[in-house]
């Protein structure tokens, strides 16, 4: 006899059966079924069939249609309606077509006559059940999945604003007494409490990521970087901290590097600032050097780093591992140092993501040296040069300005601590300030203020509160006819929650902690007032350049002529690529005359484009039709001007920049 089953499968199975021929008629097919190991259990009526169901694990039940003055059907329909995933298979003395249907339609596996009951249609239909069983638990482990990972994701949003609440007030007000003059005999406790904070603030970070990683929601944003701008943020940030351990920085540029590369900017940044700090965290004499060169790498030019120290060195047995989550040297200078072993598995992420790889070379107590890769775009066309980290950036941003603006800001959160934190600042800003508690007392002022007449210049507004949340809150606000712009307060930046807010009536979010920063960066776009430059010696008035962005040559050349006219200097860029490569090399321009019908981007994205790399900019709209209501919602959009354009139009433009 061929057999039907292999290999041998094990199954647990109950049989309803009242008939106790029946019984011994079904076992001993079960037992000619040499390739099933069965554990079969018997009961004689549908109670207590539920009950066994209810509560033992069963891989196949056998139910009789006739159970005395019952039906099986009526069992079936309660272990459904029971939420039993058991796989039913119904058994009948006489066939019958409506019964076999009925019996289907309620959620039986399969239909058997007991009289025509053969070897191998009883083998076909155990084995489809427990196929079907299979096939369920897999169902039923894949929800749940879905359900764990959820739940996850929703503790990790609740603990990133948990921790990022407090985070604020702890390196807000620590900067406010480092700036003050009134603890100056506590300034070195003050500082290891800010980088201790900042170093929390980091590690909540690498938790999130790796979260991102895990469920694939990680996203990189690619976008013309110029790669010098990067070198010399990183270069002044660490070299501070490579001194203050006696330690020397060095960068170096073996080839001549291109100019723009096309890369996730701050992913980037990320991973070169976790390696060197890395590098200076576990290195106590010496220095750390940064070398960076061009090589071909399967026909395709990619950018090279090596970040080589003097430190401790990692044993050769853990090299392995270390570009795990959680891994760490196990050794007491590690311990000493701290770090919960996430940067390296995340940077190792980020680099494969970015088309690269990372490797490493260790001894201990000579060094480490790390080298990774990255995919710059296609630079073969690309401007290059050697890169010297002592040659300052002459951007106008290295400026320390010191800013006055005028209007009143309403900031409302229900935490008083940060309430009061966000008001210094403002306050330091030039702004006058009012507060609220929660979004009942903010709808409240503004409704007061509308009504005699005036109006809050900018409202900070938190999201989480007890009571009317910002969101509710701010939907209300718009509803008063209250026309300027709300910014929303988060810890919680989840993804898309820019357009999410904006449907809201939101202009921009800031995430917490706030810095004094991106608050001031926020005040500087939304309050009108001068702006002061506190120095000895006024310099003369800054020539104003507008970046035009135009497809129709002839169109953009009119432009450039007429804003030359006005004494402004202007750039043309004649696609959303050209755009976003001069941004990476300016990253600031006065304003940005931007045509919506460019023929590589949709001038919607490309607003995006630019409010996400680089948001200090002022976006004019220009287009053959009127006001495009899709970019009302992004902050940088200022207005909207139709073609074509007069000199008294861009002087108008002009003037606003004056």
């Amino acid at each position: 006899m061929t057999e039907l089953l292999k290999p041998v499968v094990r199954a647990k199975i109950l049989l309803v059966e009242d008939d106790e021929d029946d019984y011994i008629i079904t076992r001993s097919h079960l037992d000619e079924l040499t390739s099933l190991d069965s554990q079969l259990t018997w009961v004689t009526n549908s109670t207590d069939g539920l009950q066994k169901l209810t509560e033992g694990y069963f891989d196949v039940c056998l139910l009789d249609y006739q159970l005395g003055a019952e039906t099986g059907l009526s069992l079936l329909q309660q272990a459904v309606a029971a939420g039993i995933s058991t796989p039913i298979i119904m058994l009948t003395g006489q066939p019958d077509k409506q019964l076999d249907l009925q019996a289907l339609e309620y959620g039986a596996a399969d239909f058997l006559v007991k009289s025509e009951l053969t070897e191998a249609r009883f083998a076909r239909a155990i084995r489809y059940a427990l196929s079907r069983r299979e096939f369920e638990l897999e169902r039923l482990n894949r929800m749940q999945l879905e359900a764990d990972n959820r739940s996850k994701d929703r503790f990790l949003a609740h603990l990133s604003h948990e921790l990022r609440t407090p985070l604020s007030s702890i390196l807000g007000y620590t900067e406010l007494l480092l700036e003050s003059d009134t603890a100056e005999e506590a300034r070195p406790e003050l500082n290891i409490i800010l980088n201790n904070g900042k170093h929390l603030l980091s590690l909540l970070n690498d938790i999130l990521d790796l979260s991102k990683i895990t469920a694939n929601k990680l996203e990189l944003r690619p976008e013309p970087t110029s790669l010098r701008h990067i070198l010399l943020d990183i270069y002044t940030l660490l070299k501070v901290t490579a001194v203050d351990n006696g330690l020397t920085l060095t960068v170096n540029s073996l080839t001549s590097l291109p100019v723009l590369i096309t890369v996730d900017s701050t992913r980037l940044r990320q991973v070169l600032i976790n390696l060197i700090y890395n590098a200076i965290k576990f290195t106590d004499s010496g220095g750390i050097t940064v070398d960076l060169w061009v090589q071909k790498a399967d026909g395709k030019e990619m950018l090279y780093f090596r970040v080589t120290d003097t430190g401790v060195g990692i044993p050769a047995g853990q090299l392995k591992d270390i570009f795990a989550p959680f891994m760490q040297v196990e050794d007491y200078l590690t311990r000493k140092k701290g770090g919960a072993g996430l940067g390296l598995a995340i940077s190792a992420e980020l680099i494969q993501r970015m088309g690269g790889s990372i490797d490493v070379v260790s001894e201990e107590r000579k060094g480490s040296v790390f080298t990774f890769c990255v995919d710059p775009g296609d630079i073969s066309d690309t401007q290059r040069c050697y890169f010297n980290p002592e040659q300052r950036l002459n951007d106008g941003h290295n400026r320390q300005d010191k800013i006055t603006l005028s209007g009143e800001v309403l900031i409302v959160d229900d935490l008083a601590d940060l309430r009061k934190l966000a008001g210094y600042w403002v306050k330091a800003a030039g702004a006058s300030v009012d507060f609220a508690e929660n979004g009942s007392q903010a709808i409240e002022k503004v409704k007061r203020k509308l009504d005699s007449g005036s109006s809050y210049s900018l409202i900070l507004m938190d999201l989480h509160m007890p009571d009317i949340d910002g969101r509710e809150a701010t939907s209300m606000i718009r509803s008063l006819g209250y026309q300027y712009p709300i910014v929303a307060l988060t810890a919680a930046m989840a993804k898309d929650i820019r357009q999410q807010l904006a449907g809201l009536g939101f202009n921009d979010v800031l995430s917490k902690p706030i810095t004094k920063h991106h608050l001031y960066r926020t005040l500087r776009s939304y309050l009108t007032g001068p702006t002061v430059l506190q120095s000895d010696v006024q310099p003369a008035e800054k020539k104003l350049h507008f970046l035009v962005v135009e497809d129709d040559a002839e169109a953009a050349q009119l432009m450039q002529i007429l804003l030359e006219s006005l004494g402004v200097t202007a750039t043309l860029a004649q696609s959303a690529e050209e755009c976003m490569q001069l941004l990476a090399l300016h990253h600031h321009f006065d304003r940005i005359l931007l045509d919506m019908g460019l023929p590589d981007c949709n001038g919607l994205q490309l607003v995006e484009r630019i409010e996400h790399s680089y948001p200090e900019n002022v976006v004019i709209i220009v287009s053959g039709h009127d006001y495009e209501p899709a970019v009302s919602s992004s902050a940088i959009v200022q207005q909207s001007i139709v073609k074509p354009l007069s000199k008294q139009t861009l002087n108008q433009i002009v003037s606003t920049c004056r």
